[in-house]
């Protein structure tokens, strides 16, 4: 798969000589493709290696024609070309025998198609919140150690968080002391009072703010000059971030609300509208994953060891798998074990008895606690049933009956 053509090798059960083709990435070429296959008159499986989201294209076409397609992995078709050609040499047309060498020994993926399986506004909401959050953040800290530090570094102390609108409503309209210093208190209070908006002790907090500017250290830069403009110009480009990203979320909620699936992940500690937003797009259905361990190796917080002869590496992570995914579990258990009164945090804390001052223990004791949220994701969506953080049993470990695979097996948590 490439941007403008992909290369295409087509070969028969019975054998005999395989065929060539070179399909470009045109809506006739596409079509044109699908109707030769179909002209074969047998089930046809196709197989590919994702190349960024140019596949998805003629991926959709080919699923909506009835045809089953098999994902390859990058890793494992890298790993196979190198075996099977003794080198590093790489082409589209060596990949396509790759490819369909690894599909004859069945060394393939499934594919789920993000527009067919109702995903793909979800990933595209997912992913916009990403993109806009960081450029918030990069605003965010651009404002702090540059243009504040310049032109009014006191006023930092009252920045609050990175979704305080109020605060860059407020240095967008006095970006420097003199800009504050101009008024008097109470003209000024009067000009304040509905930028902040509501605050506990909002008249002395206003106060606070004037002593400030009267005491500040900042460069004596006029309102009026190019610098100022420039400073305004990104406190603007930060607030629309804000609002971007409010909208975003208002969004996803709206889309969400009536999710049964959002709604079970909701009630698990750490996992909020994003998160659970995040999960959604990018694993789809859990369902789908018939095991625990599916979903993990899915993660990537699945444990890979290097073992040879009498050599064994560490166990750690593999990080084969979804970036993103294992990313948003991480995040939900650093706030699952800054909880009260959830299982989570009395795991991180029966890991961390005596250690409390060993870092490296810590980590990984975190480390347990995000494939621990990724099982309970997955249990809680696939059993139906609400998280519920302690259950007193007989034996030592706690299970959750809710939580029973087939046959009676229990899935870990």
């Amino acid at each position: 798969m490439s941007k403008n053509r992909q290369e295409v090798l087509i070969e028969r059960p019975e054998g005999g000589r395989r065929r060539r083709m070179t399909v470009m990435a045109t809506k006739e070429d596409y079509d044109g493709f699908a109707e030769q296959l179909a002209a074969i008159g047998r089930p046809i499986v196709v197989g590919f290696e994702a190349t960024g989201n140019y596949h998805r294209t003629l991926a959709h076409r080919l699923l909506t024609a009835g045809f089953e397609l098999r994902l390859i992995s990058s890793v494992a078709l890298a790993r196979t070309r190198e075996a099977l050609h003794n080198g590093w040499d790489k082409n589209d047309s060596k990949d396509a025998q790759v490819i369909l060498h690894m599909l004859r020994i069945g060394a393939t993926q499934r594919y789920v198609d993000p527009l067919a399986a109702g995903i793909n506004d979800l990933q595209e909401l997912s992913k916009t919140h990403e993109v806009v959050s960081k450029m918030n953040t990069q605003t965010w800290h651009r404002i702090l150690t540059h243009y504040l530090r310049l032109y009014f570094p006191e006023i930092a102390r009252f920045a609050g968080n990175i979704r305080s609108d109020w605060f860059l409503a407020l240095i967008e309209r006095f970006p420097t002391p003199s800009s504050i210093t101009a008024l008097d208190r109470e003209a000024f209070s009067a000009e304040a009072w509905p930028l902040i908006g509501r605050k506990v002790s909002k008249a002395r907090l206003i106060n606070d703010l004037y002593e400030t500017a009267c005491s500040s250290a900042a460069l004596p830069v006029p309102e009026d000059s190019v610098a100022i403009t420039m400073f305004r110009m990104v406190i603007a480009q930060g607030r629309s971030f804000i609002h971007q990203r409010d909208e975003i979320e208002q969004l996803a909620h709206a889309r969400l609300a009536e999710h049964v699936d959002y709604q079970l992940l909701r009630n698990i500690p750490g996992i909020g509208p994003i998160n659970a937003l995040t999960i959604l797009a990018e694993a789809g259905d859990l369902r789908r994953f018939s095991h625990h361990r599916q979903f993990l190796k899915f993660c990537g917080l699945d444990l890979a060891t290097c073992q040879s002869g009498t050599f064994r590496g560490r166990t750690k992570l593999s990080k084969y798998g979804n970036a993103r995914l294992r990313r948003t579990f991480w995040m939900a258990a650093q706030v699952a074990a800054r909880q009260r009164d959830n299982s989570f945090r009395d795991k991180l804390g029966r890991y961390t008895a005596g250690h409390a001052d060993d870092a490296d223990r810590r980590r990984k004791a975190m480390t347990a606690l995000t494939a621990k949220m990724a099982r309970v994701a997955h249990a809680v969506i696939k059993m139906g049933t609400e998280y519920r953080p302690f259950l007193e049993r007989s034996d030592a470990r706690w299970k959750d009956p809710s939580l029973m695979c087939r046959e009676g097996a229990r899935a870990t948590l």
